[in-house]
């Protein structure tokens, strides 16, 4: 499956975006969700994970709350809403894809978009 993620852009501190993340190549339905981030200097962190269903859904600490995940599976599209946008959330945010279960390891995703970046100022 590829994923293409867009909506990143420049936000001040408090404002919200919506970042999308389109699948083409296989059917979508099978595939578990995820959004992970990286910012400057530091490692990929999971975000969020929705699974096939859109169901269920699992966050980080810190944008539990905030960050909201959803889902198309006839449209092949993933959402991660994010409001109360902390300068702390900027980075470059990846849509990831895998077939086995809910997870917030990187590593368990063999699929990965190219990534969109977010830049909240303070």
């Amino acid at each position: 499956v590829q994923l293409q993620a867009s909506g990143g852009g420049l936000v001040q501190a408090g404002g919200s975006l919506r970042l999308s993340c389109a699948a083409s190549g296989r059917t979508f339905t099978p595939y578990i969700m995820g959004w992970f981030r990286q910012a400057p200097g530091k490692e990929r962190e999971f975000v969020g994970t929705i699974s096939q269903s859109g169901g269920a859904t699992v966050y980080a600490g810190s944008v539990k709350g905030r960050f909201t995940l959803s889902r198309d599976n006839g449209n092949n599209m993933v959402w991660l809403q994010m409001n109360s946008l902390k300068p702390e959330d900027t980075a470059v945010y990846y849509c990831a894809a895998n077939q086995e279960f809910l997870s917030a390891r990187a590593s368990d995703y063999p699929y990965w978009g190219q990534g969109t970046l977010v830049t909240v100022s303070s």
